[in-house]
């Protein structure tokens, strides 16, 4: 099974706003966490999400993989797993990064509605960063951080495409500034295409539903 990998490199410039847009049918979200993260990390995570894809169209049902009970039935889905210790205590003065933050899984060329996050990795190359804010809001900033690499691979998954943007959340590489900025959002090429991609699913998924 090969992956999309998404890794992080310094300097680049941040992405710019859309013009919201009709909204699609919502697309469930499952997701699993090898340890569970404090309740403030997975709220901005969720609201850091839906804020980016929001003024595309897209909006998201978020579900616990483990408390499922196999009988649910989705539309479009994603499912989401986020590895390592999801929070932000112990944090160090000296940031380092190995390996890539997110990737999402491929096979034979087609893009698979699978995605991992390493939650180590985010919290390691973001983490001096993350001291310069006041310890109660750590851990919102870094459930953000976490959104936004999340963003980033949806945007692999929704937008069916293994193509990178040249700014905003659909680019390669980010900065630790890219993750801790107030505003992050996609540029209006890589939004037209998640745009697009989700008009064509719509239609098709209306059609097998007729047939």
């Amino acid at each position: 099974m090969k992956l999309i990998w998404f890794c992080l490199l310094a300097g680049v410039v941040p992405g710019c706003s859309e013009t919201r847009v009709a909204t699609f049918a919502p697309i469930t979200l499952y997701t699993q966490f090898e340890q569970a993260p404090p309740v403030g990390v997975l709220e901005a995570l969720q609201v850091e999400v839906e804020s980016i894809m929001a003024p595309i169209g897209l909006r998201f049902q978020w579900r616990d993989l483990d408390k499922t009970g196999g009988h649910e039935v989705s539309a479009e889905l994603a499912v989401v797993t986020f590895k390592g210790r999801c929070d932000a205590a112990g944090l160090s003065a000296r940031s380092r990064f190995e390996g890539a933050l997110g990737w999402t899984h491929v096979s034979e060329g087609q893009i698979l509605p699978f995605t991992d996050i390493s939650c180590d990795r985010v919290r390691q190359f973001t983490q001096s960063g993350l001291l310069a804010f006041r310890s109660d809001d750590r851990a919102a900033k870094y459930g953000r951080a976490l959104g936004r690499v999340l963003a980033h691979e949806l945007y692999h998954i929704f937008a069916n495409t293994m193509r990178h943007g040249s700014i905003g959340v659909a680019k390669e590489s980010y900065s630790t500034q890219d993750l801790l900025a107030d505003d992050f959002l996609f540029q209006a090429k890589e939004s037209r295409m998640l745009q697009t991609n989700r008009q064509r699913t719509a239609v098709e998924n209306t059609a097998a539903t007729m047939d």
